[in-house]
């Protein structure tokens, strides 16, 4: 065991062969592996500014939203992330009436701010090396089962102690795929309030077809306060509840970002696997990727017929379709620039390499001689079943009526007539809410062309039973399964199900069993419990050994090399400089875009292409008060060379002092691949102008006393 710590040590504090710009650093180990080098960059603070756990430092003011990140930006707990990040909570706060999505909100009081229930907002406290700790009596000879016993065991020891000693909430993540253990403490407050969001013709400008492009002229914003009790600690919501005082809120820059500027992006990066073999990227690029693209292709074209015919229907489907296109257009643009890059065949040169260096000494070759081989073995074993639970999962699930009927297992489950009760009550309050954006045309359609996929398209020996017996009992016409289905089921029906819950106890709640939608999802249920997950897990299970001892044996063989940590959805940052972009030959594009781009873009006929007449006119008299470049434009977004991810949406993007340029909300669609192979050439973040999101809530919405709330840098 001190052996691996040896190695990560010298791998960890080595400078030397570095790739500047790529990366996703631990904020608390700044000091050590990274200040120096952002310095040379051109950052003008210290690693302290940024993490320190006795003084008042940038974490205080980087907040996790659930899947998202946010930071604050005043002294009464202003927030302020993407709109994409908000959007699920403006389109349930949205009705015709009051239109939000479209139309925009903002409270010009905190009176008017919006309560959000279930939405929380996660504030670091302190981060803390317990690799000693959780991997005390594990053994090398151990069982992949016996090690997780042990550390299991150990985790929780260590966090029942941490919480009741600091009175935070700990939780402990693996990095380096198990080779080192990170706790972090972090204090959530629930009570958070929406505040302000720009219309959508503004906040999603360009839709799905700008998205994941650049030139990118999207004011992709929108603004939260969090609230906390008079003690300025967590609470559920309250109108008692004050605005929270943070411990540090982040100055704001009208200088904007010019090429070259020292950058760096702080938030919370969800998953990249730069490490894995050229087996998991094959998997990815060639089984699970293209059956994800060809059916969220469809659904999307669905969605889209029906959101054009009717304003309702957008309201309802407008997250949905979000959601359901953000992963489609990104793993398009990911499998594009892995087979463009060669990929695959760049690994599978590293593992040559990898084998001949681990064939150079007899120790060597014990420990890892046969290690590309296994991993190739259990990469080859699982691609079948990754396949059939990407099908079961986008297919099967992905028609609504099957995974709303999916969630009363648990009820039907239950284990006592308390644990009933309780849970028949939330089932009860879920019923409103499915229907409130429910479009059952939608879903009917959904389900034909989906399942239609499945059945042609999944190996016959991994279809759920439904999707056999069809043959025999509709002769293979999935749309006559569909109208049986929708006409019969009680999940079909607001109505019928609100009045059949209202009095039911667990005996009548057993005739659910039979409903034709549950027993889809109980098909499902059975084929992924019975056949898919156990072999996933006994072959995840395998490989994650692997893994680990493969992320071990590459920091062995590269000792010059400092090698990063994966993202795992905790507190990192990452730093580069902005650059220009030149995607392929003869096409270059500048740092920045304007609001001339905006006008250029648009298009009545197009929802997404549609200007505000308002910023129309503040475009035409040049209105932009203090928010102006110094070239007399309004700068909209701007690109730099950070290596950022899936939950580095709504992060904020600094300047060499600290203070905010911007908020970091996509990446360029020639460098989605970064997730698993990174190219500092082909591979920029994008984000929006902050001086764009405070011309919008100052000059187009009005609301400049939020603006007053703020530090603003001029």
């Amino acid at each position: 065991m001190k052996k691996i710590f040896l190695i990560l040590l010298v791998s960890l504090l080595s400078f030397s062969n570095l790739i500047a710009e790529e990366g996703m650093w631990i904020p608390s180990l700044l000091q050590k592996m990274n200040e120096g080098e952002m310095i040379t960059m051109g950052m003008r603070i210290t690693a302290k500014d940024i993490y320190d756990i006795n003084h008042a430092s940038l974490k205080d003011a980087i907040v996790s939203i659930g899947g998202c990140s946010a930071e604050i930006i005043s002294d009464q707990g202003l927030l302020i992330t993407n709109h994409h990040c908000g959007y699920s909570r403006i389109q349930q706060h949205s009705t015709l009436e009051h239109d939000y999505l479209t139309d925009g909100f903002w409270a010009m009081n905190k009176s008017e701010e919006l309560p959000n229930a279930g939405m929380i907002a996660r504030l670091l406290i302190r981060i803390d090396d317990v690799s000693l700790e959780v991997l005390k009596g594990v053994e090398n000879a151990m069982t992949e089962e016996q090690r997780d016993v042990i550390i299991k065991k150990n985790i929780k020891e260590i966090t029942e102690k941490a919480e009741k000693e600091s009175g935070y909430e700990a939780s402990i993540r693996p990095f380096y795929y198990g080779n080192q253990y990170f706790m972090f403490l972090t204090e959530t407050y629930k009570d958070v309030r929406l505040v302000g969001a720009p219309p959508s013709n503004i906040g999603k400008f360009g839709g799905d077809t700008d998205n994941w492009m650049w030139p990118r002229h999207t004011g992709d914003f929108s603004i939260f306060r969090i609230y906390a009790d008079k003690d300025n600690k967590p609470a559920v919501y309250s109108k008692d509840n004050v605005p929270y005082k943070p411990k540090y809120h982040i100055p704001i820059s009208l200088k904007g970002a010019n090429e070259g500027d020292f950058t760096f992006v702080f938030g919370y990066p969800g998953r990249t696997e730069e490490y894995i073999p050229s087996y998991g990227v094959d998997m990815n690029v060639n089984v699970v990727n293209p059956v994800i693209i060809d059916l969220r292709t469809e659904k999307l074209n669905i969605f889209k017929k029906y959101i054009e015919q009717d304003r309702l229907v957008r309201i309802q489907y407008a997250s949905k379709a979000a959601g359901v296109s953000n992963t489609w257009k990104k793993l398009i643009g990911a499998n594009k620039g892995l087979i463009r890059f060669d990929a695959i065949a760049k690994k599978q040169a590293y593992e040559k390499d990898f084998i001949n260096w681990a064939g150079s000494t007899p120790s060597l070759k014990s420990e890892y001689g046969n290690l590309i081989t296994d991993l190739e073995k259990v990469y080859g074993e699982l691609a079948p079943y990754q396949k059939a639970s990407t099908y079961l999962r986008e297919a099967g699930n992905g028609v609504e009526i099957i995974r709303f009927a999916s969630g009363f297992k648990s009820l039907l489950e239950a284990e006592d007539e308390a644990k009933f009760e309780k849970l028949l009550t939330s089932k009860q309050k879920d019923v409103a809410s499915f229907f409130k954006d429910y479009h059952q045309p939608i879903d009917k359609e959904v389900f034909e062309k989906l399942l239609a996929m499945y059945q042609k398209g999944s190996d016959p020996a991994y279809l759920p039973d439904f999707l056999i017996s069809i043959q025999s009992k509709y002769k293979g016409d999935i749309g006559k399964l569909a109208n049986e289905v929708f006409k019969k089921s009680i999940f079909a029906s607001e109505a019928k199900l609100t009045a059949f819950l209202k009095d039911a106890d667990f005996g009548k709640l057993k005739k659910l069993q039979n409903d034709p939608a549950y027993e889809l999802a109980a098909d499902l249920d059975k084929l992924d419990e019975g056949k898919l997950q156990p072999q996933i897990k006994k072959l995840g299970n395998e490989l994650a050994k692997l893994q680990r001892i493969y992320m071990k044996a590459q920091m062995e063989m590269q000792p010059e090399k400092r090698f990063y940590p994966d993202a795992n959805s905790t507190l990192r940052v990452t730093y580069g400089k902005v650059k220009p972009f030149d995607p392929s030959d003869g096409v270059k594009y500048k740092h920045f875009t304007t609001m001339k781009g905006i006008i250029e873009k648009e298009d009545p006929n197009i929802y997404d292409y549609v200007v505000e007449n308002k910023l129309k006119e503040l475009y035409q008299t040049k209105n932009y008060g203090p928010y102006a470049d110094q070239d007399g434009s309004m700068h909209v977004c701007f690109i730099a060379a950070n290596h950022t991810s899936g939950g580095n949406s709504g992060s904020p993007i600094l300047n060499a002092d600290g203070h905010l340029l911007g908020l970091n909300f996509d990446r360029v669609w020639e460098g989605t691949m970064s997730d698993l192979n990174y190219d500092p050439d082909y591979c920029r973040n994008i984000s929006v102008d902050i001086r764009y999101c405070l011309f919008i809530i100052d000059k187009f919405a009005g609301a400049g006393h939020l603006v007053k709330e703020m530090t603003i840098v001029e």
